[in-house]
Formats: C-alpha cells, sequence, structure tokens
C-alpha cells in the first residue's frame, strides 16, 4: 500500500518544475559577450603564433640556449607548425565569434597542439598557459558555440585561395626578409618574391643560406604557408554542398495558397515568390516568412504571409532558426503594421526606410493644374507617334512574353538582374498569368518599313490581392525619348480598371520624408544637411529623382521600416542589403565568368541546343 501524498507535497512539485524551467532557460540564455571575447583571444593568440614563427627569437630567453641542443629538424618542424597553427586560429576567429560549433571544435583541437609547440621550440609557458586558459574557457562555456553552419557555395573555396594565397605571399616575403643576414649574396626582390613562389610549392628556390638550419626553417615555413592554403581551399571546395536558397514547388504552392486568401494585405507579399528565397513558416501553417542569408544576415522582405493572427508564430520560427545559425535577423520593407508585430514579438527595432507610393485608380485624372506637366508630356509623347498596351501576361503568346523578356534584359544596362524585396526577378512564368504587363510602341516613321521591333518600353506589375498591382520592373530603350515612363504609368492607371485594380503601387523613394521635409521652409540644419547628403549620394543612387518621380501622379505615401536587432548591426544589414539587391556583387570578374544568355524567361530547347 502506497504512502498518502500530503498536500503540501503536490502543490509544491507544479512550483518546483516551474522553478527548475525557469533556471534551465536562464542557464541556457547566450552570454553575448562570451563568443567574442573568447574569438579575439583567439586572435591575438593566432597572431602571436605567426610572429613567433616569423621572427623566431621574438623573445630571446635563457630557454634558447637548451632548445639549441634540440635536434634542428624538431625545432624547424615546430616553428613551421606554430605558424599554420596561428594561420588556421586567425581563419577560425571570425566563426568562433559567431559561435560556430565547428569552429569550436577545431580551435579546441588546435589550442593544445600550439600550447605544446611553444613548449617545445621556445619552451614559452605563459603563451602556452595562455593557450591552455582559453581552452578551458571554451570547453566550460561549450554550450555557448551552438550555432550550424551558413548555406555552402563554392565561391568561398575561390575567395579563400585568393585571399589566403594573398596572404601568403606577403607572409613568406617577410619570413625570407628578415633572414637577410643569413643570405648568401645580394638576392633582388624578384628573386625573394621567386623563392617565396617556389617555397610555397615546396620546391627550393634561388636563395641560398649559410646554414643549413636556416635554409630548412624558411623552406619550411614557406611550406606551411603552402600546406593552409591549399588545405583550406580544398575542403571548402570538396565539401558536400547546401543547396543554394531555393522556393521548392510545395513551398511556393503553399505561398500561393496563403496570398490567395491573405494577399491584398501587403504590395510586397508576392515577391515572396522569388526562386532564390527559402520559406519558413508558422507552426499552424497559416503565415509564412520569405528570407536569404547574405553575409551572415538572415534578411526578409515584406510583411509576412498569410493570417495577421499567425504571424507571431512564423517569427518566432523566424527568430529560432536565426539563432540557430547566429545570422543578424533583419527585415527590409516591412508596412507599419508588420514593423509593429516584429519589434513586439521578437524585441526588435525599427528604422523609417522610405515610402511606397500608392495610386488609387479611382480617383487618378490628368486634369488639374497639379498634372500638368505630366499631362503635356504624355501628350507631346503621343504626339510623336508612341502607343501603349495593358495586358495580363496570360494573354500574350509565347513569342510576346519572349520578345520583352530579351529587350528587358538588353536595356537593363548591368551583367546581373537587380532586386530582392520588391522585383520578382523573371517574366512570363507559367504561375505569373495574372501579372500586368504594359508596353510602349513607336509607330514606324514615313520611309520607314514596320517589320522592325517597335517595342520601346515595359513596365510589369504583380499582383497584389484581387484589387491591386505593385510595379516589379521598369524599363526603355535608351534611345527613346524622354517622357516615355510617365506615359506607360499613365496608360497604366487609366486602363487597369477596367480589368478590376483599384490600387496600383509605384516605384518605392527611400527617405522620401526626409527629401521632403528638408526643402520646406524652416527645416533646421540637421534636415536640411541629412537632404544635402541625400542629394548628393542621388548621382549614384536613384533616391531625389525616384522621389520626385513618384511625385508626379499625387500619390498615397505608405511608410515602409527597416528592422534589425542591434544598432551595431546596421552597417552588416546595409552591405547584406546592398549584395541582396545586386548594388554589389562579390564573384569572378567578368573575363572569367561563362557568357550568360541574356533574358528574364528560360531558354527555349532549340537555343538550349545550340548552346550546347
Amino acid at each position: 500500500m502506497s504512502a498518502p501524498v500530503s498536500a503540501e507535497t503536490t502543490t509544491d512539485q507544479p512550483r518546483r518544475r516551474g522553478l527548475q524551467a525557469l533556471r534551465s532557460q536562464a542557464s541556457a540564455v547566450p552570454r553575448q559577450w562570451l563568443p567574442g571575447v573568447v574569438g579575439y583571444a583567439c586572435l591575438v593568440i593566432g597572431l602571436i603564433d605567426i610572429a613567433c614563427a616569423v621572427f623566431p627569437r621574438l623573445r630571446l630567453t635563457r630557454m634558447h640556449v637548451w632548445a639549441g641542443q634540440l635536434p634542428g629538424g624538431t625545432t624547424t618542424l615546430a616553428a613551421a607548425g606554430t605558424l599554420m597553427v596561428g594561420m588556421l586560429l586567425v581563419l577560425l576567429a571570425h566563426a568562433l565569434r559567431r559561435r560556430k560549433r565547428r569552429a569550436w571544435r577545431a580551435v579546441c583541437v588546435l589550442l593544445p597542439i600550439g600550447a605544446a609547440l611553444h613548449l617545445l621550440r621556445w619552451h614559452q609557458f605563459g603563451q602556452a598557459a595562455i593557450s591552455l586558459a582559453l581552452l578551458a574557457v571554451m570547453l566550460v562555456h561549450q554550450r555557448e558555440f551552438y550555432a550550424k553552419a551558413d548555406p555552402r557555395t563554392r565561391w568561398r573555396a575561390v575567395l579563400n585561395f585568393v585571399v589566403l594565397g594573398t596572404v601568403s605571399v606577403l607572409l613568406g616575403l617577410v619570413i625570407v626578409s628578415v633572414r637577410w643576414k643569413a643570405e648568401v649574396g645580394d638576392p633582388s626582390l624578384f628573386q625573394r618574391l621567386e623563392h617565396v613562389a617556389y617555397g610555397l610549392f615546396g620546391f627550393e628556390g634561388p636563395i641560398h643560406y649559410t646554414t643549413d638550419r636556416v635554409g630548412d626553417l624558411v623552406g619550411y615555413s614557406l611550406g606551411a604557408l603552402g600546406l593552409v592554403t591549399a588545405l583550406t581551399t580544398a575542403y571548402l571546395a570538396l565539401r558536400p554542398e547546401k543547396p543554394e536558397p531555393e522556393l521548392t514547388p510545395e513551398d511556393e504552392l503553399k505561398v500561393r495558397e496563403l496570398l490567395a486568401r491573405h494577399g491584398r494585405r501587403d504590395s510586397l507579399g508576392y515577391f515572396a515568390l522569388r526562386r532564390d528565397k527559402s520559406v519558413l513558416f508558422s507552426p499552424t501553417g497559416k503565415a509564412a516568412i520569405s528570407y536569404r542569408v547574405v553575409s551572415g544576415v538572415m534578411l526578409a522582405s515584406g510583411d509576412p504571409v498569410g493570417d495577421v493572427e499567425a504571424w507571431p508564430g512564423a517569427i518566432k520560427v523566424f527568430m529560432t532558426t536565426a539563432r540557430e545559425h547566429a545570422w543578424v535577423p533583419a527585415v527590409m520593407g516591412c508596412s507599419e503594421v508588420g514593423g509593429e508585430v516584429w519589434t513586439r514579438e521578437a524585441q526588435l527595432d525599427a528604422l523609417e526606410l522610405g515610402d511606397e507610393a500608392i495610386v488609387d485608380t479611382a480617383t487618378f485624372s490628368l486634369s488639374g493644374r497639379a498634372m500638368r506637366n505630366v499631362r503635356q508630356m504624355v501628350k507631346r509623347i503621343e504626339r510623336n507617334g508612341y502607343s501603349c498596351k495593358v495586358r495580363r501576361v496570360g494573354d500574350l503568346t509565347l513569342e510576346e512574353k519572349r520578345q520583352i523578356a530579351d529587350a528587358a534584359a538588353r536595356w537593363r544596362g548591368t551583367d546581373t538582374e537587380r532586386g530582392f524585396s520588391m522585383a520578382l526577378g523573371r517574366f512570363g512564368d507559367a504561375g505569373d498569368d495574372e501579372c500586368v504587363v504594359v508596353t510602349a510602341h513607336k509607330a514606324p516613321e514615313e520611309g520607314e518599313s514596320g517589320s522592325g521591333d517597335d517595342l520601346k518600353a515595359v513596365l510589369h506589375f504583380v499582383p497584389w490581392g484581387e484589387d491591386g498591382i505593385s510595379l516589379e520592373l521598369m524599363r526603355r530603350d535608351r534611345e527613346a525619348d524622354p517622357g516615355l515612363n510617365e506615359l506607360l504609368i499613365v496608360a497604366a492607371l487609366q486602363e487597369v480598371g477596367a480589368m478590376g485594380i483599384r490600387r496600383v503601387s509605384l516605384n518605392f523613394a527611400m527617405f522620401r520624408s526626409a527629401l521632403a521635409r528638408g526643402e520646406r521652409i524652416g527645416a533646421g540644419p540637421v534636415l536640411r544637411a541629412w537632404r544635402g547628403l541625400l542629394v548628393f549620394l542621388s548621382r549614384w543612387f536613384q533616391i531625389e529623382s525616384l522621389y520626385k518621380f513618384n511625385a508626379k501622379f499625387q500619390p498615397t505615401w505608405e511608410p515602409r521600416f527597416l528592422v534589425y536587432q542591434h544598432t551595431r548591426d546596421l552597417p552588416r544589414i546595409g552591405f547584406a542589403a546592398m549584395q541582396a539587391e545586386a548594388f554589389i556583387t562579390l564573384g569572378m570578374p567578368r573575363f572569367g565568368r561563362k557568357r550568360q544568355r541574356q533574358g528574364l524567361m528560360p531558354a527555349a530547347p532549340a537555343e538550349l541546343g545550340k548552346a550546347a
């Protein structure tokens, strides 16, 4: 017969379980400062190892007399090993600061090896003690280093080879140059570089030394640099490659279902269907967040897709994924409602990026003094023989789709297709039949045949619910008459109403409010200085010109926000956003890239056969 359980015991058990859960959660909270301190300590130790290997008598001690009695090969190999350990510690320091688990494992192996090499070669007990102390800290706080690896790409191997190869050459030149007293003759700089090049591949160079021990030390050190470069590059190139961010057909179908029910809430929702984005769903499947990881930043765009009630669940999954990989979470271009939910659910901050121009087709008109300039420009361009067609993409023939896609790519002016948060990156796909395309055509002049290509400009809009469209692409022939873009937008605003479209989202104007307030009477010196900086930057980026262009159509301005975790992350987020939007491209130079077909549509089978 079991003993009776008192009421006090039964009531205390839930409380104790709750306290244990709170304690486990408190112990699981990451220490924000620890990975940074450990990473920088690893970097310092690596630099000291490199310095000791390059300058073997950096610290003269009495123990060098005893160390000199050891076999020369032993101490020489120890110096080369210390150089390799130092290089690897420097390479792993950044990943250690980002809490990467694999970097933690590698550093835990390298630190005791480095300490043993220091004791063997130089008998520097202090350096060995520091390395072992850092190892102890890392072992005690191993739970702080939990992050998974980033998505892999072969470009990292190329980047590692170029950067580390350059560092190895420069460091090898230092190794050769600091031992000039032991050189035979007076070798030139070119001979030193030649000796370094040969040494990195394990061969003997043109420089000779007065003692074999110095020659062996230089040779082993250069060989160690070459070996580190080769091994790290081979590892990055041959490791199993994880797929790049992509929208799987199953995920695309789920996102389209969410857009069909909730797509009218956000004008940027359709851009979640970009094929180079990954998607995370809420536990209920009623909301989704599309994102891409760029330079360690988990970059989402727009508001979550789906039911607003399910947004917190999707945001929790997003933040959990970012925490597991130690990625920096950020959201570009979310609405005011989306910013409020993000900041409330994820404890993030928000910064106003600019405004989105939205025009109501039911109230739009060219009449009135405010529209005088647009009206005159449209009439003038029409008198020059231009006309417009407004159609659904599904109504185009395959030849028309291909003609428009190729023309848009030809007018692009850059090697890469720009856009991430407000661009679809494709045209004429089978699933995008509800998109709207506006094309401008010019009638042939007298004496010209009408068989030529009359396409001069194109606008491409993606669906925004059932009664809205959002501008995705605006391209024109650079030789066409000015004012053609105004004609296209006016034609779209006047004719899409017959398709049941009431709302049209035009371009996004960055820092629109600062430009508008800065030019008003009474603006303060700080605001005027900020506006002056934006006007200056407009020489390279379409900041002021895009704002003024949108303002011509008397839109309603809807603010858009950048959501971020820490202020210190803003430069990193900005760099990642520039990469995502393809304003900054990191890759092989133009002469090293394969020539790609110019177009936003996949090549036809016949063209693929020609390419093969």
